[in-house]
């Protein structure tokens, strides 16, 4: 479970996140939705304990971002749109280094590579250099290292951002079979039509502040004739 309450963080006299407040359970993806520059990515680096919070608090099944940030990044799978893969290194070369950074046994390591690979079909290349892999087998590579330790939290970052649709399809229906085993995925997107797809509750995020949460039908139940992009603009302030 992820829990979020009032947090908060400054970069000098900018409040990048603003006393956000929210909740996702075990087989519940969340969306954090926003524009560009809301608030997004900065709040997931805190939950990943990759920055620090000004002030407020964050539990990640079970355990404080500020007090125990090890415990939390045994618990955690981060995704973003930007890979960030090692260029020269093979899709199984990546999951090997990610089991051993998790503390995995090589028997183990073994063992979820196959799973991964037969889950993401991803033999073909599996001991290709992915220096030259198109952005969807990139993105595929970032999902495998993620998954190689089993997390039951998912922070998912624009995961599909520059995708062509082929590829959309494969990280949806990742999502979605991870929510079927009772992960905890926390999905950040700008798109309304894919957290409209995915997601079982939505978070509008805007200049750092939640000013809505609620299911989509909850967030529309003023506005039934409306689409949802529209009462998205409602809410923020621009219509």
């Amino acid at each position: 479970m992820v829990e979020v309450k009032e947090l908060t963080k400054r970069f000098g006299e900018i409040r990048a996140v603003d006393g956000v407040s929210f909740e996702c359970r075990p087989g519940e993806i969340l969306g954090l939705l926003g524009e560009n520059g809301a608030g997004k990515t900065t709040t997931l680096r805190i939950l990943s304990t990759l920055l620090a919070p000004t002030s407020g608090t964050a539990v990640v099944n079970g355990h404080s971002v500020t007090e125990d940030p090890a415990a939390v990044r045994r618990s955690i799978g981060l995704i973003a749109a930007d890979s960030g893969l090692y260029d020269r290194l093979t899709p199984r070369e990546i999951i090997r280094y990610f089991g051993r950074l998790n503390d995995l046994d090589e028997g183990t390591i073994r063992t979820r590579t196959d799973e991964i690979f037969d889950l993401l079909d991803m033999r073909e290349y599996a001991d290709r250099r992915t220096g030259k892999f198109s952005k969807g087998m990139k993105q595929k590579v970032s999902i495998a290292r993620t998954l190689v330790h089993d997390p039951p939290v998912l922070f998912l970052d624009e995961p599909t951002a520059g995708l062509d649709v082929s590829a959309v399809k494969v990280v949806d229906d990742f999502i979605l079979r991870a929510k079927g085993r009772g992960k905890t995925i926390v999905f950040s997107s700008h798109i309304m039509s894919e957290v409209e797809k995915l997601c079982d509750r939505v978070a509008i995020i805007h200049k750092g502040r939640i000013v809505a949460t609620g299911t989509i039908a909850e967030l529309m139940k003023d506005d039934v004739r409306a689409r949802f992009e529209d009462v998205f603009l409602r809410l923020v302030g621009e219509r």
